[in-house]
């Protein structure tokens, strides 16, 4: 791994780190109003990456077509504002570890899919490093309290962190990751509002207790502005498919945050599944000796992904 790629698959990390730490977080806003929380989330986190858009924000937005505004009104869909409702609604009657224990397997499911929609075949690194991982997120978390409604909001938060990584891929380079996550909060806060007076009426905004706005400006601050811009820094660097071998951290880091507020333990089993994780994505990321052997420069890894810009 090279300085570029280096700096990127830590950004990818911090990243996923900090969502892992959210699933927590998302425990404590039980609650609150699904859409009212993305709604104040992602409106604070906007008005906070104004300042950060960077020069000529204007222009680059307006040279967008109407199909990458479309694609910008999806990722905010699915893989902001679903995501997030479909993990607050798995919450409800699963343990935190089970949304995680999903959203785990993200890596396997973009190493296939990228290729595939690029024209190529999937990578053999990053596809056994993604089912390590995967195996490691499983191993993690075990299989906790649940029904088949926790499982079902579980499975959507998977598509939905699919969808945040792959919806991406051809605004990335137009718009720059600050800007990126600069749109995409404006347009989640507008969905979310949306979204609340149709579900909720009236009732789909209050005001937090000490707890929720607690919960609440964690999420905005550090999860979604520092978050987002590193992930999409560490995507831009080192290409979709290897970005998401990070997301095997989430629920490493979920299953070491929940102690905290007594919705979990961190055992033997915690340990195992860790160290999985972390081979999968040495593995898939070619920190590996075997693995950077099988790759090819890491300047051409990501040019194959360049042609998704044009789907």
């Amino acid at each position: 791994m090279n300085a570029t790629t280096t700096r990127g698959a830590l950004l990818a990390a911090l990243a996923c780190v900090l969502v892992g730490g959210s699933f927590t977080a998302n425990s404590l806003l039980g609650d609150y109003p699904y859409a009212g929380g993305q709604f104040l989330r992602y409106g604070l986190a906007f008005l906070l990456l104004v300042p950060l858009a960077g020069p000529g924000a204007t222009a680059r937005l307006r040279a967008l077509g109407a199909g990458r505004w479309l694609r910008l009104a999806l990722l905010a869909a699915v893989g902001m504002v679903g995501f997030n409702l479909a993990v607050l609604a798995a919450e409800r009657t699963a343990e935190p570890a089970v949304p995680g224990v999903f959203v785990g397997c993200a890596p396997v499911v973009v190493a296939v899919l990228v290729p595939l929609l690029a024209g190529r075949r999937p990578q053999r690194a990053v596809l056994y490093g993604a089912l390590a991982v995967a195996v490691g997120a499983f191993t993690v978390q075990g299989w906790g309290r649940t029904d088949g409604a926790g499982i079902a909001f579980s499975v959507c938060a998977l598509a939905g962190e699919v969808g945040f990584a792959v919806l991406a891929v051809p605004v990335l380079r137009p718009l720059g990751p600050r800007l990126l996550s600069t749109v995409v909060c404006a347009v989640a806060a507008a969905e979310s509002a949306v979204a609340g007076v149709l579900a909720d009426g009236a009732g789909w905004l209050r005001t937090p207790d000490a707890v929720e706005a607690g919960a609440l400006l964690w999420q905005a601050v550090v999860v979604t502005v520092v978050g987002f811009v590193c992930w999409y820094m560490g995507m831009q660097r080192i290409g979709a498919e290897r970005a998401t071998l990070y997301s095997g951290l989430i629920p490493v880091a979920a299953a070491c945050t929940a102690p905290l507020v007594g919705t979990g333990s961190y055992g033997t089993a915690q340990a195992v599944g860790s160290a999985l994780v972390f081979a999968g994505v040495a593995a898939g990321s070619g920190a590996l000796p075997f693995a950077r052997r099988r790759r090819s420069p890491a300047g051409r890894q990501t040019a194959p992904e360049r042609s998704l810009e044009k789907l």
